[in-house]
């Protein structure tokens, strides 16, 4: 099957290939030369422009978007929108908000141009292992690029989850429980690097759980990887971006009134790693000195203390 892939950013380019060893024939776009001729090299045509990727498709076209959420995505659909035909369908697979989703294939669907929301995870390792995609849109449109999610996913790791909008909540959601899976890993192997009389091995023990451990998991097997000594683990500095998804499912939660706990807890803790929290920090030493006369620690100037 054709698809014109606009975007071939890490993601966008592992997807493009995993589609060509799958025997699809994908056209790529990119602003950036050097990320065209990567695709190029792997078999792929390439076009510079979205009116030369629309041009070198046979309709009916079925078109990838894998850019940044927010202006990049909405400048792509709405171009693609301009340039396309009845029939076509346009995929935005990128980590958009799904309250996007419903707007986009009305605006498309006034040309007949169908729309499919596609929550895509998997990350660099997709290319090998596959895509899990989580897919809204109607049914018809669905069905016109489902050769296309069925190979970029591994067996069983593609659903059509309901109409325009739910494959994009549906990831919103996934990415919100990646947080609090993540931070629960980070805590459980911090206290027990604080364990020092133990002296434990936090590589061997994050290996051994991968195997029969109730808490085995994917994400474990990316931190038994971290952990090695030959990772660079030592050099990361200790600050946590987040990509908006965790901030939508926090949003969310509060607005349907649904308890999130954990995983709103997950995003603030994102946010103190960036020294957000330090005046708070400040605030509650000087609070417990002033009422109870606590000791506080003191900064270290060059000068001595301040």
């Amino acid at each position: 099957m054709q698809l014109g892939m606009v975007g071939l950013g890490r993601m966008g380019a592992n997807m493009t290939v995993r589609l060509l060893q799958r025997g699809h024939d994908v056209v790529g776009f990119d602003l950036g030369e050097a990320a065209r001729k990567q695709v190029a090299d792997q078999g792929a045509r390439t076009a510079a422009s979205l009116e030369e990727l629309v041009s070198l498709l046979d309709a009916p076209r079925a078109i990838w978007v894998m850019v940044p959420a927010g202006n990049p995505t909405d400048q792509s659909i709405r171009a693609l929108g301009e340039l396309l035909s009845a029939g076509d369908v346009v995929i935005d697979g990128g980590n958009s908000n799904y309250k996007t989703a419903a707007p986009y294939a009305e605006a498309l669907g006034r040309k007949g141009v169908g729309f499919v929301d596609a929550g895509t995870s998997g990350g660099v390792w997709g290319l090998e292992n596959g895509y899990c995609l989580m897919v809204g849109g109607e049914k018809e449109a669905v069905e016109k690029v489902e050769p296309l999610l069925v190979d970029l996913a591994p067996e069983g790791g593609y659903a059509h989850v309901g109409p325009v909008g739910a494959g994009h909540f549906v990831k919103m959601v996934h990415n919100g429980i990646e947080y609090g899976l993540m931070q629960a890993y980070a805590e459980g192997f911090e206290l027990m690097g604080a364990a020092k009389e133990f002296d434990l091995d936090l590589h061997e023990i994050a290996s051994i759980w991968r195997y029969g451990s109730v808490v085995r998991s994917w994400l474990l097997e990316l931190a038994e990887l971290a952990l090695r000594e030959d990772s660079g683990f030592e050099t990361i500095e200790p600050w946590v971006d987040d990509s908006g998804e965790g901030r939508w499912t926090v949003q969310e939660a509060v607005e349907r009134g649904v308890p999130a706990p954990v995983m709103t807890e997950s995003l603030y803790r994102r946010f103190e790693s960036r020294d957000n929290g330090d005046f708070a920090n400040r605030i509650l030493a000087a609070l417990r000195n002033q009422f109870g006369g606590h000791a506080v620690e003191r900064a270290q100037a060059s000068g001595g203390t301040k």
